[in-house]
C-alpha cells in the first residue's frame, strides 16, 4: 500500500496497532511484530487458534498487559495504555468472557459500581435505575434496572456488561467469546443490538471460535497464528473451511461423524433429584433420568437453569435435598471426591481455571493429579520418577499438548492446552462414566474437534457420557439423546437430534414450549 493511500486509510482507523511484539520474562513470546488495525464503524473479528496471541493483543489494547515493542493508535493518535482505566478514557471497552456481575446486587447497581451516583453521602439508588433505563433505551437494550442479576437470564447479564462499557464512554468495544453462554435466540438478538451500535458508529472487535457467527456477523477480520499475524480478510469472501486452514495450519474436520449408538448396561441413575440453592431458589426440580454404556445423553439449556447444581451433585461437589443417584447401582451421593473417582467417574469442569487445574503447578502435577497415590507411580515415601516423566510425555504427545517440557506451570499454557491437560487426565483414568461439562467453551476449531473426537471414541469403548454443553451444535451433534433444562426441570427429551432446529431448541431452553409426561416417558431410558 502507498504511503498515500496509508494516510488516508489511517484517518478512518479507530485502533492501530503497530508491529506489536510481547515477550514475558520467561522468554515465551506471545506476540511477534503483529500489525492489527480496526476501522472506525466495523465489526472486526479476531481470530486464532488458542495459544495464537489475541488475548495478550487486546489485554495491551485495554491497558492489563504492556507491549515489549511496538506502538499504538487510537483514533490516529499514539497513546500509552499502562491500565484499563487508561484505555477507558480513551473510550475503549472490554466485555471479558467470564461475566464480572455480582449477583446479589441489581441491574443498576451493578451498572454503577465504581461511580456511583451520590444523594450527600449516601449512594442515590434511583439516580442509578435512571441512568441504567436511559442508556438502555437509547441503544434499544431492553432490561429491567431493578432486577438482581441472579434472577435474569444470561443473555441479559450479556447486554449488562456492554451497557456498563457504554456508560463509562466507550466508542470501542471489545467482546471476548460473547455469545459463549447464549441460546440461538439471544445470540440473533445480540448480533442485533451490535449491528446497530455499529451503525451508529461504535466500533467493535469481535473475538470468537464459532467460525459461522463470525462469517454472520462480522465486517473484516484478522486471522492469528502462532503469535503470528496471518492477514485480513473481507469476511464476505473467505470460507469457514479456508480461515480453519489459516487458524490452524492443516484442513480441519468441522463436521463429527458420528456412529449409531449401541446402548449397554445402565451406568449413571438419576432418581426425583431436587436441590435447592442457598438464596431459597429451586435450581433442580424432581430430576430424572439415565445413561448407559456405549452412549452420549446431552443435556442443554440456558446457564442457570440447574445444569450446574445438577453437575455439582453428580460429583460430590453438593449434596441433593432429596432423590437418589447412582453410579453401576451403587449410590454416590455423600461420597467424597476421591471415592467417586475410585468409582470410575471423571469429570471434565465448567470452568477449567478454578476446579480442572492447580494453576501454579506443572503439567505433570496437574495431568497425573488423581493418581499419584497408585502404586505404579508410588514406592512408599518415594515416588518412581522415571514412570512419572514417562508417562506424562506420553500424555502430552497422545493428547497434542503444546508446552515447552512437562514440568511447564500449566497456567502458563494457552486456554486450549489447559483444556487438553484436564482432557488427558480425565480420559486416560479409564473411566466408565465421563461428565464432560462445557468440554470445548472458549477453544480453537482445532482443539474442539481433537476433544469431540476422543468423547466420541470413548463413548463408543464403552464407556457413558453426559455431555453438558451451551453450544447447541455441538450438543446436537453429539448426543445419542438429549435433554432440555429449563427451570430446574427436564423439559423436552429427544432420542433422534438430526430433525431438530436451532429455533425449536430455544423455544424449549427458553420456556417458550415443553413436553407433556407422555411425550417425556416416551423416550427410553427418562
Amino acid at each position: 500500500m502507498g504511503a498515500a493511500n496509508e494516510t488516508a486509510q489511517n484517518i478512518e482507523l479507530a485502533v492501530d496497532m503497530r508491529n506489536i511484539s510481547k515477550v514475558y520474562p520467561n522468554g515465551i513470546a506471545a506476540n511477534q511484530n503483529v500489525n492489527f488495525s480496526v476501522r472506525k464503524g466495523e465489526i472486526h473479528a479476531l481470530i486464532g487458534e488458542n495459544g495464537a496471541g489475541k488475548s495478550t493483543l487486546v489485554k495491551m489494547l485495554f491497558g492489563m498487559e504492556q507491549a515489549t515493542e511496538g506502538e499504538i493508535f487510537i483514533n490516529g493518535k499514539e497513546v500509552q495504555l499502562t491500565s484499563p482505566a487508561q484505555a477507558i478514557e480513551h473510550g475503549i471497552g472490554m466485555v471479558h468472557q467470564h461475566l464480572m456481575l455480582v449477583p446479589s446486587l441489581t441491574v443498576a447497581e451493578n451498572m454503577v459500581l465504581g461511580m456511583p451516583p451520590k444523594k450527600g453521602i449516601a449512594i442515590d439508588y434511583q439516580a442509578a435505575v435512571r441512568m441504567t433505563t436511559e442508556i438502555a433505551e437509547r441503544y434499544h437494550f431492553n432490561i429491567d434496572a431493578e432486577k438482581r442479576v441472579m434472577d435474569i437470564p444470561v443473555g441479559m447479564k450479556q447486554k449488562i456488561e456492554i451497557l456498563k462499557a457504554l456508560l463509562r464512554g466507550a466508542e470501542i468495544l471489545i467482546l471476548d467469546e460473547p455469545t459463549a453462554v447464549l441460546t440461538s435466540n439471544e445470540t440473533v438478538e445480540l448480533f442485533q443490538q451490535l449491528r446497530h451500535l455499529r451503525d451508529n458508529g461504535f466500533t467493535i472487535i469481535f473475538i470468537s471460535h464459532r467460525l459461522n457467527e463470525i462469517k454472520e456477523l462480522t465486517d473484516r477480520m484478522t486471522i492469528m497464528r502462532g503469535g503470528r499475524f496471518m492477514g485480513v480478510h473481507d469476511t464476505a469472501g473467505i470460507s469457514e473451511q479456508e480461515i480453519s486452514r489459516l487458524m490452524v495450519g492443516r484442513d480441519v474436520l468441522l463436521e463429527l461423524e458420528k456412529d449409531q449408538a449401541n446402548p449397554q448396561e445402565l451406568v449413571l441413575s438419576v432418581e426425583n433429584v431436587s436441590y435447592t440453592n442457598e438464596w431459597n431458589k429451586l435450581m433442580l426440580d424432581n430430576v430424572s433420568f439415565d445413561v448407559r454404556a456405549g452412549e452420549i445423553v446431552g443435556i442443554a439449556g440456558v446457564e442457570g437453569n440447574g445444569q450446574k447444581e445438577l453437575v455439582d451433585i453428580l460429583f460430590g461437589l453438593r449434596n441433593a435435598h432429596t432423590g437418589e443417584v447412582k453410579v453401576n447401582n451403587e449410590s454416590i451421593l455423600g461420597k467424597s471426591q476421591r471415592v467417586i473417582r475410585e468409582m470410575g467417574v471423571s469429570l471434565i469442569p465448567e470452568d477449567r481455571m478454578l476446579y480442572g487445574i492447580a494453576a501454579t503447578g506443572s503439567i505433570t502435577d496437574n495431568i497425573l493429579a488423581d493418581r499419584y497415590g497408585n502404586k505404579e507411580y508410588n514406592a512408599g515415601p518415594f515416588f518412581k520418577t522415571k514412570k512419572i516423566q514417562k508417562d506424562t510425555e506420553q500424555l502430552i504427545k497422545e493428547y497434542r499438548i503444546v508446552a515447552r517440557n512437562q514440568s511447564q506451570q500449566v497456567d502458563m499454557l494457552s486456554g486450549g492446552n489447559i483444556q487438553k491437560v484436564v482432557v488427558a487426565r480425565e480420559f486416560s483414568s479409564c473411566p466408565n462414566l465421563i461428565i464432560a461439562d462445557q468440554p470445548t467453551r472458549g477453544i480453537d476449531v482445532g482443539a474442539t474437534e481433537f476433544i469431540r473426537k476422543r468423547l466420541l471414541d470413548l463413548s463408543r469403548e464403552g464407556a457413558a457420557v453426559l455431555l453438558v454443553s451451551a453450544d447447541l451444535s455441538e450438543v446436537m451433534e453429539m448426543s445419542d439423546r438429549l435433554l432440555i433444562f429449563y427451570g430446574g426441570e427436564i423439559v423436552a427429551s429427544f432420542d433422534q437430534t438430526s430433525t431438530l432446529t436451532d429455533e425449536v431448541m430455544g423455544e424449549y431452553m427458553l420456556g417458550l414450549r415443553r413436553q407433556d409426561k407422555k411425550e417425556l416417558e416416551e423416550d427410553a431410558y427418562v
